[in-house]
């Protein structure tokens, strides 16, 4: 118990005089590693204050230019959206003329068919392959001829406006996402270190499988560009196409309408000449026949009236036959019975005269016959020709659209 409450060893004053001195020394290189750690601190602090400000006045200049490259991509993709909105328009524009000139084609080619069948029905000599036959089937032709045209430009037409409305479909899928792309950027220009809502993102610096290049990104805007500059350039030829094949097919149309017309109107002034000349012949004939007509009765009653005599100087002739003996003489009164007799009879025998009268007169009743055939032939033709024909194409109008 006594060696537990031993009192501890006591060291030797020179012992406290070093042990002060280590203190002193080891409070020293503490303050001074201290005091350099401070400076060092400071001078970091200083050089990453400024390096973060930098950096930071850098990446705001970044943003403001990649706003400005951002902004000229959006304007120049609103401008070729822009041409080729309007040059669709003008497309449709050219659609719907290509659509009223093709119904318009229409019914001029049903009156020619109908022109070309109703002709079918002229008769006789007249059933002939004329020159409005001609060119009735040429109008019919070149209606087909032109039908077909409008419709494969039709169809053509119809395949840009496609190309057109896929490019500016791309344009605007881009432009909106500049658009978007650009509001953001433009929430980031907004952001200062004393923003209220900054904060911490998780895995921020992540470069995800997503991002593209900036070749790429600009290739991209570029071929949309592109693609519209050529779907441009295509609707304009293509308009001027359009606007060329509507002029012609017009005028073709147009003039072989009128060649149609005039053929109708040649044909109709021969036939009506060709009719005024058989209705002369017509008349020449009836004439004729009627002159006929008054000879055969001439010639008949001739014939009649010798009857009488005839009878009497053969009844003479049979009485004095009965002579007796002697009186049975060659007198000259039975000399001029005789010859009297014989005069009549040969007079009365010329009745071949008649009969050729007769058939004179046949065949004047056959060529009045025929004649009056084929005027009615005529005009059955100027019948169909000029009232059902060319009244029918009086409807016929070539628009301009």
């Amino acid at each position: 118990m006594a060696r537990l409450l031993q009192a501890p060893p006591k060291f030797h004053p020179s012992e406290w005089d070093i042990a002060n001195k280590m203190q002193c020394a080891s409070t020293e290189s503490q303050k001074s590693r201290s005091e350099r750690m401070i400076a060092e601190s400071r001078r970091l602090l200083d050089e990453t204050e400024k390096t973060t400000q930098k950096t930071q006045s850098d990446v705001n200049k970044k943003i403001e230019q990649r706003q400005e490259e951002v902004k000229f991509w959006k304007q120049e993709l609103e401008n070729k959206l822009e041409q080729i909105v309007h040059e669709t328009e003008v497309l449709l524009t050219f659609k719907i003329r290509l659509e009223k000139s093709l119904e318009s084609c229409k019914e001029p080619l049903i009156i020619a068919r109908k022109c070309l069948l109703n002709r079918q029905r002229r008769a006789g000599i007249d059933l002939v392959h004329d020159e409005v036959e001609q060119e009735l089937v040429k109008e019919a032709e070149v209606l087909q001829g032109v039908i077909a045209l409008l419709g494969r430009t039709l169809e053509q037409t119809n395949e840009q406006i496609r190309l057109n409305r896929s490019a500016k479909y791309n344009l605007e899928m881009d432009l909106k996402d500049k658009f978007t792309a650009l509001m953001i950027d433009d929430y980031c220009a907004s952001l200062t270190n004393n923003t209220p809502d900054i904060r911490y993102a998780d895995n921020a610096v992540k470069i995800e499988g997503d991002f593209v290049s900036l070749e790429d990104w600009i290739d991209f805007s570029n071929i949309n560009i592109e693609k519209a500059d050529k779907q441009r350039n295509n609707s304009l030829a293509l308009g001027a196409l359009i606007d060329g094949i509507l002029s012609q097919t017009r005028n073709d149309m147009r003039k072989q309408c009128e060649m149609v017309n005039v053929a109708f109107r040649n044909k109709v002034k021969e036939v009506k000449d060709a009719k005024h000349k058989l209705e002369t012949l017509l008349a020449m004939v009836m004439d004729e026949t009627a002159s006929q007509e008054k000879n055969i009765a001439a010639l008949k009653k001739a014939i009649a009236d010798k009857e009488g005599p005839v009878k009497v100087a053969q009844t003479r002739l049979e009485a004095r036959n009965h002579r007796p003996n002697v009186e049975l003489c060659y007198d000259t009164v039975q000399y001029r019975l005789i010859s009297e007799v014989q005069e009549i009879t040969k007079n009365m025998q010329r009745q071949s005269t008649l009969a050729q009268a007769e058939t004179v007169l046949k065949g004047l009743s056959r060529r009045q016959l025929s004649l009056e055939e084929e005027i009615q032939v005529k005009e059955n033709t100027l019948y169909i020709d000029e009232v059902l024909c060319m009244q029918m194409r009086e409807s016929v109008y070539i628009n301009s659209f």
